[in-house]
This record gives C-alpha cells, structure tokens and sequence, in this order.
C-alpha cells in the first residue's frame, strides 16, 4: 500500500489536507471492505461481473465515505460518480450514482452489521479462534477497525531527556517507555525528530531486543535489520551491531535512520542464507520475513494480499532461516527469534522445530518485569506473545512473537 501511494500519479501535486483525506478514505475502506461489500451486494440485484473490478472499486470508495468518513452525501455521491469516466467506467455511470444515491438513504444500516467477522477473511478467523478462543480473536478483528496512534522510541533512556520530549510532543508514556502520540501529523515535522530524539517504532516492536537484556560492547547480528528500529535500539545500548539485510531499498532507509539519529553500525548487503559473519556472535535477533498480520491494524492491506500459501511458504523460509542462524550464536550466546505474524505456524511452531532439532538449544523464558504492564504477553513456556487487543486502555499494539534461546556449550 505504501509503494502504491508512493507511485500514485499526481498524489504529491495535492494540498496536504486532500492528501491526508486520500490516505484515510484508502486505509478505512481497505479496514472496512468486508462490511462495505456486504452492504453494497444488498444494494443490486446482480453481482458485477468479476472483470468489471474497478466499477466495484469505486462503489467501495464512495459508501466508505458515505457511512464512515461523514462526507456529506451530495459531495460523496458527486466526487464517486465523477471516477466513473474513461472506456471502461463511464458505462456504469448511471449504475454508480443509483446505487449510491440509495446507500446515501440506507448506509445506517451498515452499522448493523458484524464488523470484527464480515472484515476478517475466512481462513484467518479459523486461523486465530484456533490458537487463541473466539474470543480473543474477535478482540483482535476489532482492534483492526480504528485508526492506530504514532508510536515513537526515544534514542535516549535518560529519564530527563525522555521525559522533555515527551512534554514537548504532548506524548503518552507507555509502561515499557514508548511515546504514544495521536493525530501526529506528517512524522518530519514532529518535534526534535529531525534533531534524532526518536524512531517511529510500534510499542511491541520495541520489546523483542529488549530480551537479550544487556549488549553493551557485545556483538550482535541482526538478521532483517531494515529499516533500522532495533538496529536502532541495540546501538543505543552500546552494542556493536551488525545489521545485515538482502534488500538494498530498505538497507538505504535504514542508513538513514541510523545518520539522523547518529548511531552506528556495520551494515550487510547480503542473504543470510548464504552469508556467515567472519566469527560466531554473541548474540543473534532474527526479524525473520512473514505475512505480517500482526500489522494489519498499521497495514489493512495485508488482508486481501495475503492466504494461506504465503503462510506455508514464508514458514519453511523461516526454519531455514532459523537453523542457519543458530550457527552464528557462539557458546554461552543468546538467540532471538521474533516474527510480527499472528499465525503459529510462523512462531512457536519454528522455535519447538528447532529445540526439537538441535539439543544445544534451550528457552530461557521470559520473565513478566522484563516487559512492564504486559504481564499476559508471556505465554505458558515463556515466550512473547503480544496482540493487538492488548493494551486497549492505550489504543492497542501490534501483534508480535519473540522467544528466547540459549546456545549451551
């Protein structure tokens, strides 16, 4: 979705505040499309014809706006029908304003319906009711719905200095130290951000590298270090950071990130498949590559992007991943395995594989002051395991696992 805004012809050419109002009627109706195209089929008595995709785009543009951005309805059917033009659209024209003009009379109704199941697509609901109760995971399908604060990490542990930035952003201040803001605004102009007070980073994407608990002067590997938020936090708790990445885009942001916020690192152009650090590490993070759908509240997109293929695919890359990087641990050394998917498949069941596999490996558990006011995020065997539900009073975090591994001599 980002790439596809950057690309977006003629986005930059707009005011700021048509650009916001583009971006939030793109995020709410890909938050929102389960409900709208339910509400949209009982508005015709025929289904379109599946080639006829972007006549139901724009349909899908237009209720959003309708019932759930508050645009007022002559504005809202006019601005829809107005996309109705070219060869391909503006034959449904005529269709596009009668079936819009009936939902700016009858889109009350949408509020009506089940929005946690009708936005959740069939095989991750089974998927989540499965591994957390059908409970838990109409709490997550619902934290999915609203618009998530900005979440920033402060380069400094110092008490004084967060606590000045947080005054001068008008932050909340999480348990485990994030700055929470809402309605922040374009993130360059946040205060002291061009100076290198902070990174954006989720709260829960700020709690697996704090598992490996003291790094200063130790060598860590990061594997799928871009864009830089935990290559960030390692290096400013004084660890001596290799971050390595096969994406040479991302590496370049998070170059970056580490000048704005003058950290330092070594950084790896390479696969981690096929690259091995010149000596076994101290410690290894891998931020293993997944289908995200831990992020879907950040990311709405995923969704409709994602099956369970990805799922069977990114998983056996994952155990690949894993094993090799079990051997960069040396001795005595820690292993973090941390994947922002929901799915277990990519998560406990990668960590029990590789315990199973190798007998120098053993989970040292995570204990509940290490992550404050998470208690429920430690599950039975000690792992990490926070979800979007959590943190409600606050506005929710995104969904992340972590274990921890120790190599035994």
């Amino acid at each position: 979705m980002d790439q596809a805004l950057a690309d977006a012809p003629g986005l930059d050419a707009l005011d700021s505040r048509d650009t916001a109002f583009a971006r939030l009627l793109l995020l709410t109706t890909l938050r929102r499309l389960g409900q709208i195209d339910t509400f949209l089929a009982g508005l015709m008595d025929h289904p379109l014809p599946a080639r006829r995709g972007p006549v139901q785009d724009v349909l899908r543009l237009g209720v959003c706006q309708l019932a759930f951005l508050e645009t007022p309805a002559h504005a809202a059917v006019a601005s829809t029908v107005a996309l109705a033009h070219g060869p391909r659209l503006a034959p449904y024209r005529g269709l596009v304003n009668a079936v819009l003009r009936r939902a700016s009379r009858e889109h009350g109704a949408i509020a009506e319906l089940d929005a946690p199941r009708l936005n959740t697509p069939d095989w991750l609901w089974n998927s989540w009711t499965e591994a957390y109760g059908e409970a838990t995971c109409r709490a997550i399908a619902e934290a999915h719905l609203g618009e998530p604060p900005l979440d920033l990490s402060p380069v400094s542990d110092a008490e004084d200095r967060a606590e000045a930035l947080r005054a001068t952003l008008g932050a909340q201040r999480l348990p485990a130290g994030t700055l929470r803001l809402r309605g922040a605004g374009k993130v360059p102009r946040l205060a002291g951000y061009e100076a290198g007070e902070g990174w954006v980073q989720d709260a829960a994407a700020a709690l697996p590298a704090r598992l490996l608990g003291p790094v200063a002067d130790k060598r860590v590997l990061e594997i799928g270090a871009a864009p830089g938020g935990k290559t960030a936090q390692l290096a400013t708790a004084g660890a001596r950071v290799i971050a390595l990445d096969r994406s040479a885009s991302r590496l370049a942001r998070l170059r970056e990130n580490l000048g704005r916020l003058r950290l330092e690192a070594e950084i790896v152009e390479a696969d981690a498949l096929e690259w091995s650090p010149p000596a076994q590490v101290d410690m290894v993070l891998l931020d293993a590559p997944c289908t995200a759908t831990g992020t879907i509240r950040r990311h709405p997109d995923i969704p409709p992007l994602r099956g369970p293929a990805d799922v069977g695919r990114l998983a056996a890359l994952q155990g690949r991943l894993l094993a090799r990087a079990a051997t960069m641990v040396a001795p005595g050394g820690l292993l973090v395995y941390v994947s922002c998917s929901l799915q277990p498949e990519e998560c406990e069941r990668q960590v029990d594989a590789l315990l199973a596999s190798s007998p120098k490996f053993a989970r040292l558990p995570v204990l509940a002051d290490e992550i404050p006011g998470l208690r429920e995020a430690v599950t039975a065997v000690g792992d990490l395991r926070t979800l979007p539900s959590h943190w409600a009073e606050y506005g929710g975090m995104d969904g992340f696992y972590a274990a921890r591994l120790r190599h035994h001599p």
